[in-house]
């Protein structure tokens, strides 16, 4: 169960981000500083934004790949009990 809040922890720190993002923009369009000044500061923090949204895109995949790997194994642990209890009721 651990698995599946982290999993959407990563989708809840995304929407943060880009929550602070947009609220940081629109204060700074509202900001008494030079159009050219705004410009610079929005672009700094898209190019900010967006190593941040691929970082986490990043950490969501390798947490999926992991859940993957489990369910995998897990399966596969199921098919050889279920394959070593029906060998021995076949004995």
């Amino acid at each position: 169960m651990a698995k599946d809040e982290s999993s959407g922890a990563g989708g809840i720190l995304a929407a943060f981000f880009l929550g602070a993002l947009t609220g940081a923009a629109v204060a700074l369009l509202f900001a008494p500083a030079s159009g050219q000044q705004t410009r610079e500061f929005l672009g700094e923090k898209a190019r900010e934004g967006k190593v941040k949204a691929s970082e986490t895109a990043r950490q969501t995949r390798e947490a999926l790949n992991r859940q993957r790997e489990t369910i995998a194994s897990a399966i596969e642990r199921g098919r050889e009990a279920y394959r070593e209890a029906r060998d021995k009721e076949n004995v």
